[in-house]
């Protein structure tokens, strides 16, 4: 150990700390693990056992930023346990479900008491000793409930701290902080103003009726047990997205990264830019490595999600400090409590609402194309001499339909793969299983567009809905192909999908109940859709990244509200549809030839 960290060891030795952490300290330093590194191991995983920090040190052998000295971020919250909890956990997966993610999705239910602030790593378990005193001397003044007041506006949904309580929950707030900065020499800053639980933060303001109504089916004044707990999170990733590995991928390129089932990684949007088509850079948070990964290998996760917890206050009768590892019989270590008797009302009560059938519209990008897969010369590589046809990949279709205008036009309007056709009639299949009615069709007049539909419908198996062709979205009867312009602006475009959604809800009677499916390409979700809800046109060059993500038969969802007279945007009514690459073989390479 060198002659400065051990004098450092020393000294925080000397302060008052808990025998378990000094020990879990002391046994990685006989691994040979220096002080600093160990320190950083203990506060990543909450100071929990000798083997979590052992496998952490281990998984991040090969982190680029082991031996930078970044504190950890640590915040104070009071989170409700019990059924009050329960009440807000259904409330997000509703509102979640009938309004898309918010803000307040991406963490859980909670008043922040002191907002994130840095701490060395040495210096971490003198939070957990303030916690622990600062809580025994609230605990007899401590209110046996907490006062919660529906406040709502345009943006804000939530609940507000009655002020009795509210002064209490400050000055235990307060005191925490002083403590805190005294003893572990950082600056924590407690919240001193209105206090309060949010329910749903920045989401779009049509919203707003329907997460009051769900906010109502809360019972604020349910059993709840209160808990101040410690987080913390790595300040390096605050501003990142956070998404979650679905499906292992081991890297084929030097640049690319591993991931493993169950893996989060941290992306920078604005990194993004120059990343090639279905592919994201992050890193790992499990690893600290960095690299592309395929992007349909995960999903978003919640920014809470990579949040470590450190060491509870439970407010009850009598006083207990516990630490993460410790089992009690009702509250799991994640800090939920189980009521199997409970379980599930809330979900029954919240979606009342929904049990009527309404017109939805389904709006889905094409299936995987040739051209996607073999590049723009595919048309090369399976004709003949003569210009005949023939199959030179199974992934190529069997056949080629006819066409009155020459061969070299499917350049320019490439048909589905095999691989394309599968995807569109496994969608076809799923919308069997949840028994959608689809009662119109839409498709751009594209090859592959009208081929999707087609097969949809046949995977459907059910009695088919009328196919109608659109010219690109451009209804004959009112957009004549006279009308077009060959090189259309983005603001024409936008205009022009505005005014062909709305003809094709006119064309469509509303008290008809099923689906309107809409076959298009990436740009028709966000044209035809943000036009129903009442959204403007997205900026040109937000628009161009958000389109170029969006996979093949990507969808979303629209649903009619028509006794507010409006339109919202939920789940779709299938799962998406994930697979990885499968590149070109030859056997002759590796197997026969060195």
């Amino acid at each position: 150990m060198a002659v400065a960290e051990t004098q450092l060891y020393a000294k925080v030795s000397n302060k008052r700390r808990s025998k378990s952490a000094s020990v879990l300290l002391e046994s990685l330093l006989a691994k040979g693990f220096p002080a600093h590194i160990a320190q950083k191991a203990l506060a990543a995983t909450g100071q929990k056992s000798i083997e979590d920090a052992t496998k952490w040190l281990h998984s991040h052998c090969n982190d680029p930023s082991l031996d930078d000295p970044i504190p950890q971020e640590y915040a104070l919250y009071l989170c409700p346990v019990g059924r009050l909890h329960n009440h807000l956990q259904e409330f997000w997966k509703e509102s979640k479900r009938q309004c898309g993610r918010n803000r307040a999705h991406e963490i859980f239910p909670h008043i922040t008491l002191c907002d994130f602030f840095t701490c060395e790593d040495q210096k971490v378990e003198l939070l957990y000793d303030t916690l622990k005193r600062v809580g025994d001397s609230f605990l007899q003044c401590f209110p046996s409930s907490i006062s919660l007041l529906l406040h709502s506006s345009t943006s804000y949904l939530g609940f507000f701290i009655g002020d009795s309580h509210a002064n209490i929950l400050k000055e235990f707030a307060l005191a925490f902080s002083s403590e805190a900065s005294a003893l572990a020499d950082c600056h924590v800053k407690p919240c001193l103003k209105q206090l309060h639980l949010t329910l749903a933060h920045k989401f779009y303001p049509h919203h707003q009726k329907t997460l009051e109504q769900l906010a109502k089916c809360i019972n604020p004044g349910e059993t709840c047990q209160w808990v101040a707990t410690l987080y913390s999170r790595d300040m390096r990733f605050v501003h990142y997205q956070t998404l979650r590995v679905l499906f292992q991928y081991k890297p084929q390129n030097i640049d690319e990264l591993l991931i493993n089932v169950g893996d989060f990684i941290y992306v920078d949007p604005a990194q993004q830019s120059n990343v090639s088509e279905g592919w994201v850079i992050g890193t790992s948070h499990q690893t600290g490595c960095r690299g592309f990964l395929p992007e349909n290998y995960t999903e978003r996760a919640n920014e809470s999600d990579t949040w470590v917890k450190h060491r509870e206050y439970v407010f009850i009768t009598a006083p207990r400090f516990l630490a993460q590892t410790e089992n009690e019989p009702n509250v799991k270590l994640n800090g939920e409590v189980c009521d199997p008797s409970w379980s599930g009302s809330v979900t029954n009560v919240l979606s009342l609402q929904n049990v009527t059938l309404r017109r939805g519209v389904l709006v889905m990008r094409h299936g995987e194309r040739v051209d996607q897969v073999f590049g723009k010369s595919w048309l090369q590589q399976c004709l003949t001499a003569d210009g005949k046809y023939y199959r030179a990949d199974l992934n190529f279709p069997s056949t080629l339909p006819k066409r009155k205008d020459s061969m070299k036009h499917f350049e320019y309007d490439p048909p589905l793969s095999c691989c394309g056709i599968f995807q569109s009639r496994l969608i076809g299949e799923a919308l069997l299983d949840q028994a959608v009615t689809v009662s119109y069709v839409y498709s751009s007049p594209a090859l592959r567009c009208i081929q999707t539909a087609q097969h949809i419908l046949q995977g459907k198996a059910a009695k088919p809905a009328k196919l109608t062709c659109v010219c690109d979205f451009i209804v004959r009867s009112n957009f004549p192909l006279s009308s077009l312009v060959p090189s259309e602006s983005y603001e024409e475009y936008v205009s022009r999908s505005s005014a062909v959604i709305k003809q094709i809800i006119t064309a469509c009677p509303s008290k008809g109940k099923g689906v309107i499916l809409i076959v298009g390409h990436g740009s028709s979700l966000a044209s035809f859709t943000r036009p129903l809800l009442g959204l403007p046109a997205r900026d040109s060059n937000n628009f161009a990244q958000v389109v170029r993500k969006i996979p093949s038969l990507g969808m979303c969802f629209c649903e009619e509200l028509k006794e507010e007279n409006k339109w919202q945007m939920v789940n779709p009514p299938v799962k998406t549809l994930t697979h990885g690459a499968n590149a070109a073989f030859n056997w002759r390479n590796g197997i026969v030839e060195d």
